[in-house]
Order: structure tokens, then C-alpha cells, then sequence
């Protein structure tokens, strides 16, 4: 499985507007997202994208469910940094690995909750899955509110073969 990880910052004139602005900006806005907690699969591919998710990666359609991992603050305070980040490791073998995310006021906060969320990630398990690998994301506040955003995207399902609705 190919796990494709993307990262924008968007602005809007609501921070729920910035919000979706971040989220057209890394290919997703069309989708209803599931957040995933921070586990990643054996035999996974970890792909970062330089920009948007590309469509033609993207499986599935308008208004499908959306599994990801994914880090997002918003600020609507003129001066204030909006940072968001998602940090990885995997094991070189079998590439099972962990995902976290992070998001704050600073760039330094999110690397450094990110590095020792793993850290200790890794040693609640008792593993060492080696190096620590992330993408980190900001932007400042100007006028308008904004969002930062970091993602990862593991796979899409639609509605008609999905889980049974309550009560049809």
C-alpha cells in the first residue's frame, strides 16, 4: 500500500474557509475524511508529494470516505503562525511503522512535539524503528484567517459498498 503524504497552508475569510482552502490545496476537498490514528500497515509505502495529492492518485469519487492521518491549526489572529506537521518511522524491513501528528503556534513546537511523540511512541512498544522522517507546514495570519495542514492519505471507500446503515 502506497500511503501519499501532502502539506498547504490555506486562507479564507472564516478559518472553516481557510480550513477547506488547505484542504483543495493538498487534493481532498471532496471527500468526507475518517481521521486514522498513527499506525502504518507492513509493507507500506510512505509518498510525499511536493504539492497536491495528485488527481490521478486520488481513487474514488465526490463525497466518498477519506482514511487519513492528519495535522491542521488555524488561526485567525493577525500576526499569529498557524504550524502543522506529521512525523513517521517505519522499520526498514518490514516498513510497519507509526505516524504522528502535530499542530501549534510555532515550527519549532511541532518539530519538536513530533520527535519526542515518537520517541516515546517507540519506546512504549519497544521497538526502534530508526530514523525519524516529517513534514512540517506554516503560515502567518495577515487579514484573513488561515490553515496550515499536513496529511496522510491511505485509502478511499464509497458509499454503496460500504458498511449497512442503521435502520435500512
Amino acid at each position: 500500500m502506497q500511503i501519499h503524504i501532502a502539506s498547504s497552508n490555506g486562507t479564507g475569510p472564516t478559518a472553516l474557509a481557510a480550513f477547506d482552502a488547505a484542504l483543495n490545496a493538498n487534493g481532498i476537498a471532496n471527500y468526507n475524511l475518517l481521521q486514522l490514528s498513527s499506525v502504518i500497515p507492513p509493507q507500506s509505502e510512505v509518498v510525499v508529494q511536493p504539492q497536491a495529492i495528485p488527481a490521478e492518485l486520488m481513487p474514488g469519487t465526490w463525497g466518498d470516505r477519506l482514511y487519513v492521518v492528519m495535522a491542521e491549526q488555524r488561526t485567525d489572529v493577525v500576526n499569529q503562525e498557524a504550524w502543522a506537521g506529521i512525523g513517521w518511522v517505519q522499520d526498514p524491513e518490514t516498513k510497519k511503522g507509526l505516524f504522528v501528528e502535530h499542530e501549534g503556534f510555532s515550527e519549532h513546537a511541532v518539530r519538536s512535539d513530533i520527535t519526542t511523540t515518537l520517541t516515546a511512541l517507540m519506546k512504549t512498544r519497544g521497538v526502534d524503528f530508526g530514523e525519524i522522517h516529517m513534514v512540517v507546514t506554516g503560515t502567518t495570519c495577515t487579514y484573513m484567517p488561515v490553515c496550515a495542514m499536513a496529511v496522510a492519505v491511505y485509502q478511499a471507500s464509497d458509499w454503496a459498498n460500504g458498511p449497512h446503515l442503521i435502520g435500512v
